[in-house]
């Protein structure tokens, strides 16, 4: 065999990520809200889209595909993004068709949901001012102080963190605005006389004696019991008592007292971005079981306007005219029949989870088995990655409650029908045997009532899921009912 250069055909297979295919997957793992946006930007780029009237008092003939046989000028339709994600491609018939009677026998969620009740008159009289932060709730009641030391209040004021404590030394304040360390410590007295009470405080010792000083709960008594929160924290009664002078009844007042105190004053104005969630999907009961419905109040309807574009058709056109408007009808026609790809996708990876735990929708949490991605995947025909993407940012309301969809999957123990128990019935267990104990039980203790229920779990996996919940150990509790009783 010679050296040098040759020429070869070599035949191979791979699969190309196409811009289609990158955009179906995308529009996978989108919330329908995500989409509604992602279609207000479709729409304004592309002439011959249109959103779906809900009341579609039309003739029927707007939301089907369009042909342009006659120029010759448009390939066939590229069946890459949504048979690669689904496998083969369904029938063809127009997507304008309104599958929802198919599906269910009644109105569906969303017609409940979204149905107007009669027009009434915004009241006025329920706008209240509120505060942006908690800086400026703080400076607004400053309005009558002036000179240097309301100055330094309101540098104090913008200086807080989100929590109400000052966590800036007061040196350092004094030397950044070049005032005498006294001015600073009458700011910091004017800012700690405000609502809501504890703000501006340096500690939490701190914090709760000034909230006691504005409940005129402020004695020698309370003062000990605040300057002794350690002790407080680890259950030993007995001294307490001994350094504030007084009795058990006493006590536990004192107690009760801080216990009602907020040891976070500034939490209640932390901006949050208020983030509405809407379900994607709607279970609820029927006679022949449990019916998934998509929540057609958030999902976008899409149709290719066919009058407009033979209208454009008909029209004087170049070359490059016909070349736009050639891209823009495929564009269009593949956004329509992606999107149902989509709504019937999500369809049938819902419908595959609500069987898998309908146990969990009949009876609750504490009946859930333990369920994988694979295993559901397995089951519709899907890739697992596909299965990942269609239960991301998606939520799912049924009677019980709303919940992510990611919720349902995760791992579990082993149980004596040998189907297995999922981590959150274990967690709802123990969070139940914790709540209903008597006397303080122990984790081989949780354990072994846990083994009665049919859960075969361990010590350690007790241990885990009660520190995943924030439930303190058996010493803590105990400790916890020392201080309360």
């Amino acid at each position: 065999m010679g050296l040098g250069p040759s020429l070869s055909i070599r035949q191979s297979q791979s699969l190309v990520l196409t811009p289609q295919l990158r955009q179906a997957i995308q529009l996978l793992q989108l919330s329908n809200l995500e989409l509604d946006a992602f279609l207000a930007e479709e729409l304004s780029k592309n002439p011959l889209l249109e959103a779906r009237s809900d009341e579609g008092g039309d003739d029927g003939a707007a939301g089907e595909f369009v042909d342009d046989e006659a120029d010759g000028e448009e390939a066939p339709e590229e069946p890459g993004a949504d048979n690669l994600i689904m496998g083969q491609a369904d029938d063809d018939r127009p997507l304008d068709v309104d599958r929802e009677s198919e599906a269910l026998e009644t109105d569906g969620f969303a017609d409940v949901v979204t149905s107007g009740g009669g027009e009434e008159g915004f009241d006025f009289e329920r706008v209240q001012y509120a505060a942006a932060s908690l800086a400026e709730h703080l400076t607004d009641q400053l309005h009558g102080a002036s000179g240097d030391a309301g100055n330094l209040a309101r540098i104090i004021a913008e200086s807080l963190d989100e929590t109400g404590y000052l966590t800036v030394p007061l040196d350092q304040i004094a030397e950044q605005t070049g005032t005498p360390l006294s001015l600073v410590e009458s700011g910091l007295e004017l800012v700690q006389g405000l609502d809501p009470p504890g703000v501006g405080a340096r500690s939490l010792a701190e914090c709760l004696a000034l909230q006691a000083k504005a409940a005129d709960r402020y004695d020698p008594a309370m003062a000990r019991l605040i300057d002794n929160l350690d002790l407080l924290s680890k259950g030993r009664i007995a001294d307490l008592k001994r350094i504030c002078g007084v009795d058990d009844e006493d006590l536990a007042d004192m107690i009760r007292e801080l216990r009602a105190y907020d040891p976070k004053p500034g939490c209640r104005f932390t901006q949050t971005a208020a983030q509405d969630v809407a379900p994607d999907v709607f279970v609820r009961r029927t006679r022949a079981g449990f019916a998934v419905e998509l929540n057609q109040a958030t999902l976008p309807r899409l149709l290719v306007n066919r009058r407009y574009y033979q209208e454009l058709k008909a029209g004087p056109q170049d070359k490059a005219s016909r070349a736009w408007l050639s891209e823009c009808l495929q564009n269009a026609n593949w956004l329509v029949k992606a999107f149902d790809q989509r709504a019937r996708t999500i369809v049938k990876t819902v419908s595959e989870i609500v069987k898998r735990q309908q146990a969990f929708f009949e009876r609750g949490v504490s009946a859930m088995k333990p369920m994988t991605l694979r295993e559901v995947a397995e089951a519709i025909g899907m890739h697992e990655s596909t299965v990942s993407r269609v239960t991301s940012n998606k939520y799912l309301l049924c009677d019980r409650g709303l919940y992510e969809l990611k919720y349902f999957f995760g791992s579990g123990v082993a149980s004596s029908d040998g189907e297995g128990g999922a981590a959150e019935a274990v967690k709802a267990a123990i969070k139940e045997l914790v709540a209903a104990e008597t006397e303080i039980l122990s984790d081989d203790a949780i354990a072994a009532l846990l083994k009665q229920r049919g859960f075969e779990a361990a010590r350690r996996t007790v241990v885990k899921y009660r520190e995943s919940m924030g439930i303190g150990s058996s010493i803590q509790r105990r400790r916890l009912r020392k201080i309360a009783g």
